[in-house]
């Protein structure tokens, strides 16, 4: 099946689909060693694609739900020599990243991959897919606080989208408050920033949950592939088309190819719906009861029955009374 060339690049893991564009158009792209500068060229899968003068390898895509410890920056190489999220993938062939950011201190979900689409999609402001984020902060945060963050706070670089926001508990033996933030940005440090706004700034943040994957069942740095279905809600959820429906191809019913190559014109099925509804059925009448035609006004058959036995009966009288005749 052939598809966009920008789309082959951005599965590939070579860039997003906008930056595909533009390497198209630049000239950067060639397809079976011609330069393609035209946007929604097509291809198909064994096309050979090459982006600056180096082959792209079309790989498995993969989807993996990590769960990011504390101290662990969300890259996969770091110029400063800190555990990155790349030692943990070490043993994975395909060439993962991660979908958005978990600041150094924060823990809790991540999604790794190599569809630059889904990427794109997820991380795109318009798209909305929701994190949800389990926050401490020290102190006992008022109901009206927590309001704010619910209709949202201005930040430096503007308005957050109003956010749901529930009180978990309040520890007033250790004077911490728990709560839980869902959010739909992409903001760096946006849960940290609200709660700074709000002069309680947190002490522990944890994303729990990101559309519909959670952490259940996995340990800090534990990895897991996501399952199919769960790639296609993540897709459906993105606005993504799902890539598990498959268009199909047109049946011909006005012809069946025969094994040694005859056709044969299937059954009219409108011609034997019309033929069966002129077949003549008897008319009903009253009470359901048929009408008969008129009966003839004697029974030839049988009163030529009747006449036959009284002749016979005649003649015998008949015989018996010369009989008697001649004893006497």
């Amino acid at each position: 099946m052939e598809e966009r060339l920008q789309k082959v690049l951005a599965q590939a893991g070579v860039a997003s689909r906008r930056e595909a564009e533009q390497y198209i158009t630049a000239g950067r792209v060639k397809v079976n060693g011609k330069v393609v500068k035209e946007l929604g060229t097509k291809v198909g899968p064994n096309a050979f694609i090459m982006v600056d003068g180096n082959p792209i390898h079309r790989e498995r895509k993969t989807y993996l739900l990590f769960y990011k410890p504390r101290g662990v920056v969300t890259t996969m190489k770091d110029p400063e020599g800190r555990k990155s999220v790349a030692d943990f993938v070490k043993d994975i062939p395909q060439r993962v990243f991660p979908v958005g950011r978990l600041d150094y201190n924060t823990e809790g979900l991540l999604l790794l991959t190599n569809d630059g689409e889904l990427t794109q999609a997820m991380t795109h402001p318009s798209h909305g897919v929701n994190k949800t984020y389990e926050v401490t902060v020290p102190g006992i945060v008022p109901q009206e606080k927590l309001d704010e963050l619910r209709v949202g706070v201005k930040l430096e670089d503007g308005m957050t989208a109003p956010a749901i926001v529930n009180l978990t508990s309040y520890d007033y033996e250790k004077n911490l408050t728990h709560f839980t933030v869902t959010i739909h940005e992409g903001r760096n440090r946006q849960v940290r920033r609200m709660c700074d706004h709000i002069g309680f700034p947190v002490r522990y943040l944890r994303r729990v949950k990101m559309g519909i994957l959670t952490l259940n069942g996995l340990r800090k740095g534990d990895c897991r592939e996501l399952f199919d279905e769960e790639v296609e809600a993540l897709r459906l959820d993105c606005g993504l088309e799902s890539r598990t429906e498959k268009k199909k191809k047109p049946v011909d019913r006005k012809a069946v190819e025969l094994a040694d190559g005859k056709k044969a014109k299937k059954p009219d099925i409108k011609k034997a719906v019309n033929k069966e509804a002129n077949i003549k059925k008897p008319v009903a009448g009253k009470a359901g009861t048929r009408k008969s035609s008129p009966k003839p006004a004697g029974n030839n058959k049988a009163e030529g029955k009747k006449s036959a036995v009284k002749n016979r009966n005649k003649t015998r009288q008949a015989m018996m009374r010369n009989e008697t005749g001649g004893m006497g």
